[in-house]
């Protein structure tokens, strides 16, 4: 299954992209498709904050099952002042 994963911000400076196409097993969770995507850009590895994730644009659980998902975004943790 070929899945859109969308970065924003600090993740767009890290892997250098604001998306890309990964073909994934539909079987997995959030959380093993952010192992697959620190094992292809080491750079995430080094951030030290667990990105908010969102599924075809609605937030979503690290555990959440990736079946029948089109899009995935990683974003930064959002701070006000």
């Amino acid at each position: 299954m070929l899945v859109e994963v969308r970065y924003f911000a600090s993740l767009t400076d890290k892997t250098r992209l604001a998306r890309e196409s990964i073909e994934i097993d539909p079987s997995i969770d959030v959380h093993e498709l952010w192992r697959r995507l620190t094992e292809r850009h080491p750079e995430l590895a080094t951030i030290s904050y667990r990105p908010l994730v969102a599924c075809d644009r609605e937030y979503a659980d690290w555990k959440r099952s990736l079946a029948g998902v089109r899009e995935v975004a990683f974003l930064p943790p959002v701070s006000g002042g």
